[in-house]
């Protein structure tokens, strides 16, 4: 014999116009609190050759390259070459050059792949989702529509559908300088 169901009601809370996406897988994540191992990928990245680092283009002060973990093709990162954890850690000119290889990224993705839109973020410590919370780094994420799908719900997988070395390939060759 089942239980009676309970009225949601009569539960705690007040509704609200949200919907709600039941994660607990994330609870690793949130739990693991465990320090990145090895060396920081962003610093060892510009002293590798473009394509083993996976860069896309080096600037004075930082540099773009292909997420390894990318959320959609052409998933990028800006990154200062100095390790430094916070974005108000970055000098003036750090900034200045991060903000302008963000624009570059965004008009060589438009060029190259035509996304509908994009993503722009810093997540700044572990506990706000940075995999590489000691180097803070830009994410230039390109998004088309219905670019998502039920894969990493159900299967904690994402589907990209471009090697990330054809990717690199198609920005380097292809990349945009902005004009100051």
């Amino acid at each position: 014999m089942s239980a009676p169901q309970e009225d949601a009601a009569s539960l705690a809370g007040a509704p609200d116009a949200f919907g709600r996406l039941w994660t607990p897988y994330r609870m690793a994540y949130i739990q693991a609190d465990k320090p990145m191992d090895g060396p920081c990928p962003f610093c060892a990245a510009p002293a590798k050759t473009d394509a083993d680092g996976l860069i896309v283009h080096r600037g004075e002060l930082a540099f773009v390259v292909m997420n390894l973990y990318p959320y959609s093709p052409g998933h990028l990162l800006v990154c200062p070459y100095r390790h430094v954890p916070g974005y108000s850690d970055l000098t003036p000119a750090e900034t200045a050059e991060i903000a302008a290889l963000t624009q570059a990224a965004i008009r060589t993705l438009q060029a190259v792949s035509a996304p509908a839109g994009f993503n722009l973020g810093l997540n700044q410590g572990a506990v706000a989702g940075a995999g590489v919370a000691g180097h803070v780094h830009q994410h230039v994420v390109p998004r088309w529509a219905g670019d998502t799908n039920f894969l990493p719900i159900v299967a904690q997988t994402r589907a990209i559908p471009q090697l990330l070395e054809t990717a690199r390939t198609a920005l380097a060759d292809n990349w945009i300088e902005v004009i100051p």
